[in-house]
């Protein structure tokens, strides 16, 4: 049985350059999601550390229910998040407790609502995971995008968004249509802070320009 790897076959969704803003066409896709507001810290029992002990479980179950029920085989994509808050100086600020967020697992498309309802009552009948009564499947339709690879601390992504915000949006004509984005490509836990690669997307829709 063959295994695909979403990161090989969407190569254009999780490669995109180092420090440097591309374009790409995100087609509508399927995710896990649970929604959440507060701190990103899951090392404490936060909702953020609730909600992965609840998505993780569920993606994984999923990959073996799709390899053993549907004989079709998958890498289960990496951990992706959208990030807001009413008022967005919060962020620059550091006041985590206003942050809301969506952490999400992409899906396959032969995923249906069925499957991860099958999933999650098995996981509801034999682990107390308070968040997985917040999980639910959506397809996410982001469209047109700018995204980087950003390359180190989680904390130092500040400057890659003030130059992306302030600079290429309004001198490509383009303006922010969607959450920020974000796909942790690697796993704090192992590896260094200044080696994490994390792409940083922000969905965005052309501005129309009129000739005098």
């Amino acid at each position: 049985m063959s295994k695909t790897d979403f990161k090989k076959t969407m190569k254009e969704l999780f490669n995109p350059p180092p420090q440097q803003f591309s374009m790409v066409d995100v087609p509508p896709l399927n995710f896990l999601m649970i929604d959440g507001k507060g701190t990103p810290d899951s090392a404490a029992q936060t909702e953020y550390a609730q909600a992965l002990a609840a998505l993780y479980p569920t993606a994984y179950k999923l990959k073996f229910l799709s390899k053993d029920k549907l004989d079709r085989d998958y890498v289960v994509p990496p951990l992706q998040a959208l990030w807001w808050a009413d008022d967005m100086e919060v962020f620059v600020n550091g006041e985590q407790d206003q942050w809301q967020w969506t952490v999400m697992i992409m899906l396959p498309d032969w995923i249906d609502v069925e499957h991860v309802e099958e999933i999650r009552s098995r996981l509801a009948a034999t682990s107390d995971l308070p968040a997985l009564e917040k999980l639910r499947m959506e397809n996410l339709n982001e469209g047109l995008a700018v995204q980087v690879m950003h390359i180190g601390a989680y904390s130092n992504e500040g400057p890659v968004l003030k130059r992306l915000h302030e600079e290429f949006l309004p001198q490509n004509n383009l303006v922010e249509n969607g959450h920020h984005h974000e796909i942790y490509l690697s796993d704090p836990r192992k590896t260094a802070p200044e080696k994490l690669k994390t792409i940083l997307r922000q969905p965005v829709t052309r501005v129309k320009s009129y000739s005098s």
